[in-house]
């Protein structure tokens, strides 16, 4: 009952973010345990166009403000998130709010010499989601933009 109270206090755009992201939060989710992952990446490339016909963003949201939304959802979405959803989910939306997400996945090698991945989003040079304490010792691989899906 609290978090539906702290829910209705959000003014109505945040409110409206959250249930934006839940949806499609679940819908990556889904989408990574049944489709290719080149066929997701080329249906979310066609749901991250701005907002606006005019390819104008007429209200942008912060990056700050995405990542809270992603972080929220996540919180209490059933299973836990894995990174590469996450990631996904604040690509799309920071795409769709007009900013240029870069999209990150990196290996590593784990304790016992298991192969580890790890995804995350960079904004400006920054990490804004996905930033873990060892993130230095995964190794980037090549950037997905530019190829053809």
């Amino acid at each position: 009952m609290r978090r539906l109270r702290k829910l209705l206090r959000l003014s109505g755009s945040d409110r409206h973010l959250l249930i934006a992201t839940l949806g499609l939060l679940g819908a990556i989710r889904l989408g990574l345990w049944l489709l290719p992952f080149r066929t997701l990446l080329r249906l979310l490339a066609k749901v991250s166009q701005p907002t606006s016909k005019s390819g104008q963003v007429k209200n942008q949201t912060s990056v700050g403000k995405i990542v809270w939304a992603v972080n929220a959802v996540s919180r209490y979405m059933p299973g836990g998130v894995k990174c590469l959803a996450r990631a996904l989910t604040t690509q799309v939306l920071m795409s769709r709010h007009g900013h240029s997400p870069e999209l990150r996945i990196g290996v590593a090698k784990g304790e016992g010499g298991n192969l580890e991945a790890h995804a995350w989003i960079e904004h400006q040079g920054q990490v804004v989601i996905g930033n873990l304490k060892g993130l230095s010792r995964f190794i980037p691989l090549p950037s997905l933009q530019g190829v053809r899906l």
